[in-house]
């Protein structure tokens, strides 16, 4: 393959997770932003769940062969770590989640604002002691995203894996999204997603950019473990 197709198709793989990104961090956190508390008619914890779960769902049919739909430093990281991914990708794919992420909280914003008499406030951004939705510790914070992280990397690992039934990963992997944010919204708001974290936390300032290390570490170390632990369990033969 020559340089110039292998830049092209490079290309278009950060492409489409620049948008991919984009979609989740819209659809997600728009959901939260402007539907979860609309009066009488709010979708609550449960829509925002499966708002997040959804825009996987989705993307995985619509770039999964493209990108193979990360959305994720940390599924970026985990899969390079269980042997799926190649290292030199990670550094541009992971550039390009986030600043798809950024770009859906942008729009979001411009619409968010829209209308009469909108307040920021925490913009569906993720925090743990005061700015915890349930008012959880650090602790219990980095505790629930190193484990929800761990078991989505696992899920994917295993939805993804060779010996995997066909065309079913995009709806295990979108539903295990969902199943996380039912956990976890009351902890964190849920992360499990550096990008999605850094793309809220940019618009909210103050204490969600203080906060943002744990949104990083914690999925991070996660995919890492899931990495290692899904290699020895199943590892893909050439």
């Amino acid at each position: 393959m020559n340089k110039s197709l292998t830049k092209t198709l490079q290309m278009k793989k950060l492409v489409a997770e620049f948008i991919g990104t984009l979609w989740l961090v819209l659809g997600g956190c728009g959901s939260a932003v402007l539907a979860a508390g609309f009066p009488e008619l709010g979708i609550g914890f449960v829509g925002v769940a499966l708002a997040f779960g959804l825009t996987v769902v989705t993307m995985a049919y619509a770039i999964g062969h493209i990108s193979g739909c990360h959305l994720n430093p940390a599924v970026s990281i985990g899969l390079w770590m269980g042997g799926r991914f190649e290292g030199k990708e990670l550094v541009p794919y992971i550039i390009a989640q986030v600043l798809g992420g950024i770009a859906g909280a942008g729009i979001l914003f411009t619409i968010a604002s829209g209308q009469p008499g909108f307040e920021l406030g925490g913009f569906a951004a993720n925090g743990y002691g005061e700015h915890s939705p349930g008012g959880y510790s650090l602790l219990a914070a980095l505790v629930s995203e190193v484990v929800m992280t761990f078991i989505f990397l696992f899920v994917i690992l295993g939805a993804t894996h060779s010996k995997a039934p066909k065309y079913l990963a995009g709806l295990a992997i979108g539903l295990c999204l969902t199943l996380i944010h039912l956990i976890s919204i009351p902890v964190t708001n849920t992360s499990v997603n550096p990008a999605r974290s850094t793309s809220q936390a940019l618009f909210a300032g103050d204490w969600a950019l203080d906060q943002l290390w744990l949104f990083w570490v914690a999925p991070i170390i996660g995919a890492l473990l899931a990495g290692v632990v899904y290699k020895y369990l199943s590892p893909e033969k050439d």
